[in-house]
């Protein structure tokens, strides 16, 4: 059982960004001996041989490599707590910082940031789309003040808690002339039979892997990973690939015909949208009014249902 010092952390962090036992001393204002003693006694204190001497400095070992990940955390943690405190003591509001499924932000998200900005004109707003794994990671880092997201496909309940906004709805898209697309009765095995594109990041927990474990079906023969809505939807268009998307985030292209949802529907195709936001989280009026936005447009964007 280890017993880790976090002030020895933050020193060591310092030690392999800079390289240099001189430098990170001048840079955290304290000795050199002195910081060297820490970094010999936080390896002592570990077990393990956590630096040595490379061509260009020190570096970390394949051990401090990965106390380095943690050390790094810390550190943003303890400066972000300084920053809220510094906040809360001066009576300054906090750029809103929301994560969202790609999916989402191409239609729904900025439908409900522009109701949002004729209520708050001058609020400060930050969006980013991810994968819901990294999102989430985010978010306990505290690096969202909440998440939209599904809540069919995740593993991290603690420290989170979730508030469903509606109800989503997911199509199978194909381009025009698709040979499924005049096939009738299609079952999930006539799906995996052809390549896919799944809308993610390199991390698994993807749409397309839980709807083929709930159906109890193989995974298609090929898939490519695609962590772009837009890009995904522009590669079904010009090829043989099927791929799952919510009906508003290829609204456009199927209204146009560039993009044709097949004849299939089963109950795993529809989700819950939920807001996720950290343990304890209490939102304030602006806040408030940006998640209920988003439930308002969601509701709007997902009450069609699947195009013909």
């Amino acid at each position: 059982m280890f017993d880790i010092d976090p002030k020895k952390l933050l020193y060591f962090a310092a030690v392999i960004e800079h390289g240099s036992l001189n430098r990170a001393a001048k840079s955290l204002k304290v000795s050199q001996p002195a910081l060297s003693t820490s970094m010999d006694r936080l390896e002592a204190e570990m077990g393990m041989h956590l630096l040595e001497r490379g061509p260009s400095g020190i570096v970390p070992t394949n051990y401090g490599e990965i106390l380095y990940c943690h050390a790094r955390l810390i550190r943003e943690e303890v400066e972000l707590a300084k920053r809220d405190l510094m906040n809360a003591r001066s009576g300054l509001t906090e750029s809103i910082r929301v994560g969202s499924l790609p999916s989402m932000a191409g239609s729904i998200i900025p439908m409900a940031l522009g109701r949002w900005r004729m209520m708050h004109p001058d609020g400060d707003l930050q969006v980013v789309e991810n994968a819901q794994f990294d999102l989430l990671t985010g978010l306990l880092r505290r690096d969202f003040d909440f998440v939209v997201g599904f809540t069919e496909v995740f593993d991290m309940l603690d420290g989170l808690r979730q508030q469903v906004l509606f109800r989503d709805h997911l199509c199978v898209i194909v381009r025009p002339g698709h040979p499924l697309h005049s096939v009738e009765n299609l079952t999930w095995q006539d799906l995996v039979q052809h390549p896919w594109i799944s809308p993610t990041s390199r991390r698994s927990h993807t749409v397309l892997e839980h709807v083929m474990n709930t159906m109890n079906v193989g995974p298609p023969q090929q898939v490519t990973v695609c962590g772009s809505v837009s890009l995904l939807k522009s590669l079904v268009a010009t090829s043989d690939y099927l791929a799952l998307l919510p009906v508003h985030a290829a609204s456009s292209e199927l209204s146009e015909g560039r993009l044709v949802a097949l004849p299939f529907e089963d109950p795993v195709l529809s989700r819950n949208i939920a807001v996720f936001f950290r343990e304890g989280y209490e939102m304030d009026l602006p806040r408030k009014d940006l998640v209920a936005c988003v439930k308002e447009c969601g509701l709007e964007l997902s009450r069609t249902g699947p195009a013909p």
